[in-house]
């Protein structure tokens, strides 16, 4: 008697320790979901976990940041929207296809600047139609700016749901931040509503209504592009905050480099305090902070990769100037470090370890294959051409490392950069212009803020990476400046 009732005190302990083991496995062995949140034109000094001293408040992205880990060395690929855009749906540089400017972007300067192909071509298998392939549900909210016409939006692109992404590149109908919005793949909320809210109730409905199934949410903001607008109550907060904090009355511009003629000469902003800026910086944290919230409240958090960047460096340089960059040189539409580096976040639960950094040079091309990886599903290398999986990364491997990062800007932007292209190797990074064939040279981890042009004093470094970086054209069928009807005919380099 004794005996037995031993037994079946066992089997009282061993049945649910078992239960719980079989249910842990089970949770081990659902499909990893993916939340892919895309910034506008937010700089990477824009953010708390890159800089403890913006005027900004992002509490919501902080979290993330110290949740997963924080990639120092992230890049665009590109210093404009539709190209990166472009580099994270397909994981190939946009050079490949001559996406290489915001799509109708064809400002001319001194010359006329390369062809431009405006559309994402329907052939590319996009991270959406990957995951598709393989069961996913997926969602696209915000931002596309990847097509002039229906055929290239989302739902023709692998998404099943579309909410507000369309051909245009900022909130530009309606009440354009405020419902009624004028968007004809997003249908108007109460007058007044604010648009990133709203995005992000929308990406929250689709969390909870795929709870049960694997699924692919992309959120990509429209904030915090042009125009400048926040909630008034907000805008109150921050115009406050500069007067407490004594920013009132300080320099606020320097004097820019100045790329082809204009009116005036081009400023850049050296302090951060505008507070409609900063209103726009704090909604879209808070928008953020409401996906976050629901992937806890729908139980899905601890099996839900989140990923967060931009699509180009802060608007310092133009367009109403709202933020500075500093120590980062230049902003959007420069190749300068204020250009392409980006907030760069990813959050494994169980993979990454929370809090971690990785100094490793990484670009947007490498989140397509870093996905696929993560969900155990096969890799397309016919498609992801030049990215690579940071899953070593995530998982604190020494990876191999490769050889070089590349961008490819042949266009005059409105916010004066250099039409032109770089190459980063290590801690070096050339930049060459495309008007005249100069090159400037920046050793990155000495000089940040690319202040000494190391060019004159290092011939043979400059050699190499050009060597490397015309190759590089060669591999991409890179196009460059054209000449104006009787003009002048734009350097180009050697065959």
């Amino acid at each position: 008697m004794r005996l037995m009732t031993r037994s079946l005190l066992l089997l009282t302990l061993i049945i649910p320790a078992l239960s719980g083991l079989r249910l842990e496995a089970a949770e081990k062995s659902k499909p990893l979901n993916f939340v892919f949140i895309l910034v506008d034109d937010l700089g990477y000094m824009d953010v708390g976990c890159n800089n403890p001293d913006t005027f900004y408040e992002t509490p919501h992205i902080n979290g993330l940041a110290k949740s997963g880990m924080r990639f120092t060395n992230g890049y665009a690929a590109n210093p404009v929207c539709s190209p990166t855009r472009y580099s994270i749906m397909t994981g190939k540089y946009p050079t490949r296809v001559d996406a290489t400017n915001f799509f109708s972007g064809k400002r001319a300067g001194k010359f006329l600047p390369a062809p431009l192909n405006d559309q994402m071509p329907l052939s590319e298998v996009t991270i959406a139609e990957a995951l598709k392939e393989h069961g996913y549900s997926t969602f696209f909210a915000g931002k596309w700016h990847l097509g002039p016409s229906e055929e290239f939006w989302p739902e023709k692109q692998g998404f099943d749901i579309n909410k507000g992404g369309w051909s245009r590149g900022g909130p530009y109908g309606g009440k354009r931040y405020f419902s009624p919005y004028g968007n004809p793949r997003l249908e108007d909320g109460p007058d007044g509503e604010h648009l990133p809210d709203r995005l992000a109730t929308e990406t929250a409905k689709f969390i909870d209504a795929h709870k049960e199934q694997p699924f692919f949410a992309y959120l990509a903001f429209y904030s915090v592009h042009t125009p400048l607008m926040g909630p008034n109550a907000l805008v109150t907060k921050y115009k406050e905050k500069a007067k407490r904090l004594g920013l009132e009355g300080q320099v606020e511009f320097a004097e820019e480099e100045q790329v082809f003629p204009v009116k005036e000469k081009r400023k850049v902003r050296i302090l951060q305090k505008h507070a409609v800026y900063a209103a726009m910086v704090e909604s879209m944290d808070r928008a953020v902070g409401k996906v976050l919230k629901q992937l806890e409240a729908s139980g899905v958090a601890d099996n839900t990769v989140v990923m967060l960047t931009a699509d180009n460096g802060g608007l310092s340089t133009s367009e109403g100037l709202p933020t500075s960059n500093l120590p980062l040189r230049g902003g959007k539409g420069w190749l300068y470090e204020g250009g392409i580096r980006e907030v760069f976040l990813i959050r494994w639960p169980g993979g990454a370890k929370p809090g971690s950094t990785c100094d490793e040079p990484v670009i947007t091309t490498d989140f397509y294959p870093t996905i696929l990886d993560l969900a155990g599903l096969p890799p397309k290398p016919e498609q992801h051409l030049d990215g690579v999986s940071l899953k070593p990364f995530l998982q604190g491997e020494e990876p191999l490392h490769r050889e070089a990062l590349y961008w490819h800007y042949p266009h005059y932007s409105n916010q004066g950069g250099i039409p032109g292209a770089a190459i980063r190797m290590g801690d070096w990074k050339l930049i060459e212009r495309f008007e005249d064939g100069r090159v400037q040279l920046y050793n990155l981890k000495a000089d940040l803020g690319e202040k000494q042009d190391l060019a004159a004093q290092e011939p043979e470094r400059v050699n190499q990476m050009r060597q490397r970086l015309h190759q590089w054209y060669k591999e991409t069928d890179a196009k460059f400046l054209q000449a104006k009807p009787g003009g002048p005919e734009p350097w180009r380099p050697e065959k």
